[in-house]
């Protein structure tokens, strides 16, 4: 494996992503259902999305809160 040419770096100004937009783009940007991109779609290692472009929002974080409950509601389950 090569070594990343920043590693040990600080990383470059222009690198850093805003983390105020994309704490107000989480809370207040909803999913448009009819964009394919911003379904809930899980891989290997869960979803993976970001705020920025509607691809993990609060609403999905609920979406997916609510199919678990629904799903061990209808499985009977009720412990931890």
């Amino acid at each position: 494996m090569t070594l990343h040419p920043l590693a040990g770096q600080p990383v470059p100004s222009d690198m850093l992503i805003d983390v105020a937009r994309l704490e107000r783009e989480y809370y207040e940007r909803k999913p448009d259902p009819s964009d394919p991109r911003q379904l809930v779609r899980f891989g290997t290692s869960g979803h993976r999305g970001t705020s920025f472009d509607g691809t993990l929002t609060e609403g999905h974080i609920l979406a997916i809160a609510q199919a678990i409950c629904d799903y061990r509601r209808g499985q009977g389950i009720d412990g931890p």
